[in-house]
């Protein structure tokens, strides 16, 4: 059940949750004696609201200014140990290049009565070559933006007759790796498209709003404590630059969408189904906060 969904931006208004726990109360016009006689002597009593109003803004433009400047947003590949980090760097030892070579015979081989992938695109070396990048992207016919998996699976139905493949399903996630992994090493340039604009500020929007049972928004733990620990771990930054990627805890190779789902279910929130238009908002969001990073596909995190 998602509780108090208050955005994190208006957090500390007065009247707003939590402003009562960081704010001294100012005496009111219910505190006065007589006809609006303060029981502070003047001029005390203006003071008093003054500073308030002062401490409010200051606190305010605190909030505001914690989303991470652009020059100093950093991979979630530099929280790693360096264990971690050669692993992801050798394709040899790296255990999301088997998800790729999967996907590679996966692009090759057609279904049945239809073409493959190959067949329509020819080498994805070449005719993928950025396109993940780029994605979530804006698809005229859904009016809307879609994530990878979906566009992938949208080729199939529409184009290969074939049913569609299920989230996490390990055709799927071979699939989106190896398109993905084409564009290793290019500048994420999502949510660049004009039409994706309101969809960015939604997941913007989800990203600083306060939900679950702890009450807690991403940015809280990814804006505003980033580099610390939490149970053992290093807090990164959020930044999508390597999905699908390989997590040792999963012991396999997994899609973003559910990591933001074990996330939501850290906070003890209710869970969004997987490819819920808010989770490809979110998506896209966290793809444009990362734009200019390159791509990393398939990363490996702990």
């Amino acid at each position: 059940m998602r509780l108090s969904p208050s955005p994190r931006g208006p957090l500390l208004k007065p009247g707003a949750v939590g402003w009562a726990k960081r704010r001294r109360r100012v005496p009111t016009t219910s505190d006065r004696g007589g006809h609006g006689a303060s029981r502070l002597s003047p001029p005390y009593g203006p003071l008093l609201a003054g500073m308030a109003s002062v401490v409010s803004c200051l606190l305010i433009s605190t909030l505001l200014a914690a989303e991470i400047p652009q020059n100093e947003r950093r991979s979630g590949t530099a929280f790693m140990s360096r264990d971690t980090q050669a692993m992801q760097e050798d394709d040899r030892a790296n255990p999301g290049m088997l998800a790729v070579l999967d996907g590679e015979a996966l692009w090759n081989q057609a279904p049945a009565g239809a073409k493959a992938c190959a067949g329509c695109h020819g080498d994805a070396s070449s005719s993928m070559k950025g396109v993940a990048a780029r994605y979530p992207a804006f698809a005229e016919a859904r009016g809307r933006p879609i994530d990878l998996e979906q566009r992938i699976n949208l080729c199939r139905t529409e184009h290969q007759h074939a049913p569609p493949l299920a989230w996490e399903a390990r055709e799927l996630l071979a699939l989106t790796a190896y398109v993905a992994n084409q564009s290793r090493g290019m500048p994420i340039t999502a949510g660049m498209d004009e039409r994706t604009r309101p969809f960015v500020e939604a997941g913007r929007s989800l990203y600083n709003r306060r939900q679950g049972q702890l009450d807690l928004s991403c940015a809280q733990c990814h804006d505003d404590n980033w580099g610390k620990r939490l149970a053992g771990s290093v807090i990164p930054q959020a930044h999508p630059t390597g999905y699908p990627e390989y997590r040792l805890e999963w012991q396999s190779i997994g899609s973003l969408q559910r990591r933001l789902r074990s996330c939501t279910f850290g906070v003890r929130a209710e869970q969004l189904p997987y490819g819920a238009p808010e989770q490809v908002d979110l998506e896209l969001y966290l793809m444009w906060r990362a734009r200019g990073m390159p791509l990393e596909t398939p990363a490996v995190r702990p």
